[in-house]
């Protein structure tokens, strides 16, 4: 079989629409549309190649276009990417995980940057490199624009990456053509089983970052304290890898102790056994674990530098949160704190409460909502969560999409006794901040830096901070 030549491409992708003269097409099938009945148009628009799957015929008289098929052609397509992009940047790190997966990244470009590296992230956020941010709209893009992105980072000489790997993203292959050399896992909980239908079929798709796409000589960073420690530690090391363990039980990164301190937590760690202690400025337990897990990342390049070891250990006192993560909106009149999350799955919202209950001297108050054309079993769960962990909760409307918005708060209502509904979700938080008194917190949770509202025929600007300080701002007035 003759090897198909990608160079002499001009380009690649999944759109007809988008096709140029000289482009292969992916002609991939999907739950909502069948890419091979547009086949025909890619080839009118200027197609010189089209991959399908394996059986897929080409239209009559198609002449002078090259089929290329496969049985598995989301995986073909990601690696035509990387072999027709080329580039990528030297060092490249893939988290995966329920939660965190966002702060993690934020951690360790920082940590990186602090370090004097060149480094960027791409995840939830959008790219992110020193204060350029461009936004994106998946957690892990489709694997051209993914592979023309590491090209154009490479490009400007970003030597250290970070990326969200997302369960859909893993599991279409998106980024099969990575070269990933360190393989990072936060956690496990409830989501995504409208797409992955079952907890086994939503942990294997992760599984696959350490099982198939982690380079055989890179690293695998884990989370000690997840039940899945062990199966993805034997997927790792048969592959060859070296682990990097992180937690409480950590082998290589462990918590000695973490003690609440103001405005965050004071940690005596225990790195490849050697005792630090180091003041971690951002709340809550879960992002100690995020910033751990980062420092696993950044020292997974040359765990035997001391040196480095110990500047990235001590790095961790200046880090900041990510926007939308845990951010605190200042200024309440009665010095309130308010913050806001992008908590918006039932593990999520349980840590971020258990998170500010050692922080909250009053009432701890949560306004969150669902959102539509999701996972509805997470309503219930999320309701009956906020109910026992916060004082006070008001749900809201989320991103109710082409649901009834109404419908979606009844069923979260449902497990929330004593919950009260407030659909208008300006008027929520103007609501909740209005009645905060001295001591008390407030979360936000649902949206954190998302700056808009999905109903079924608009999307309306809305940003939750800017909501916050604006109610805040009313107080005063």
């Amino acid at each position: 079989m003759i090897r198909f030549d990608v160079k002499k491409l001009k380009g690649l992708t999944q759109d007809s629409r988008a096709v140029k003269r000289g482009f292969l097409f992916a002609a991939l099938p999907g739950s909502k549309m069948d890419g091979r009945k547009f086949i025909e148009d890619a080839i009118q628009n200027g197609a010189s190649a089209v991959l399908a799957p394996t059986g897929a015929m080409l239209p009559e008289g198609a002449s002078g276009v090259e089929l290329i098929t496969d049985d598995n052609p989301r995986r073909k397509l990601a690696l035509l990417a990387a072999e027709f992009y080329g580039a990528q940047p030297g060092f490249i790190a893939a988290v995966t995980g329920t939660n965190g997966k966002t702060s993690t990244v934020h951690f360790a470009r920082d940590l990186w940057k602090l370090r004097g590296l060149k480094a960027a992230s791409i995840g939830t956020l959008g790219v992110r490199m020193d204060d350029a941010v461009r936004s994106g709209s998946l957690t892990t893009p489709d694997p051209v624009s993914l592979q023309a992105e590491l090209a154009d980072l490479a490009a400007v000489k970003v030597t250290h990456l970070v990326m969200e790997a997302s369960s859909i993203g893993l599991h279409q292959h998106r980024l099969d053509g990575v070269q990933v050399k360190a393989a990072a896992y936060t956690n496990l909980s409830w989501d995504h089983i409208d797409y992955h239908a079952d907890m086994d079929n939503y942990f294997e798709a992760k599984a696959r970052l350490f099982a198939e796409i982690l380079d055989k000589s890179g690293t695998a960073v884990l989370n000690a304290d997840t039940p899945e420690f062990a199966k993805l530690k034997k997927l790792a090391e048969k592959r060859g890898c070296d682990v990097i363990s992180y937690g409480h039980a950590g082998e290589d990164i462990r918590i000695v102790s973490a003690e609440p301190a103001p405005g965050g937590n004071q940690l005596k760690l225990e790195i490849f056994g050697k005792p630090h202690d180091v003041l971690f400025p951002i709340v809550g337990a879960f992002q100690t674990m995020n910033a751990l897990c980062a420092l696993g990342i950044v020292l997974a390049e040359n765990p035997d530098d001391p040196e480095a070891t110990n500047f990235y250990v001590q790095a961790l006192s200046k880090l900041q949160g990510p926007p939308g993560r845990l951010q605190l909106v200042p200024g309440h009149a009665k010095g309130a704190a308010v913050y806001v999350d992008y908590a918006h799955t039932p593990d999520a919202l349980k840590n971020i409460l258990e998170a500010l209950r050692p922080h909250t001297n009053g009432k701890l108050v949560c306004v969150f909502g669902c959102g539509g054309d999701r996972d509805r079993s997470k309503r219930p769960a999320m309701g009956e969560i906020a109910s026992k962990l916060a004082h006070a909760v008001i749900i809201t409307d989320d991103n109710p999409r082409s649901e009834n918005p109404a419908s979606i708060r009844k069923e979260i209502l449902k497990a929330a006794p004593g919950a009260k509904d407030i659909g208008n979700r300006r008027e929520a938080i103007q609501e909740a901040v209005k009645n905060l008194d001295a001591g008390d917190v407030l979360v936000i949770a649902g949206k954190g830096h998302e700056q808009g509202q999905i109903f079924e025929d608009r999307t309306e600007p809305f940003d939750d901070v800017t909501e916050a300080a604006k109610a805040i701002k009313e107080l005063k007035a």
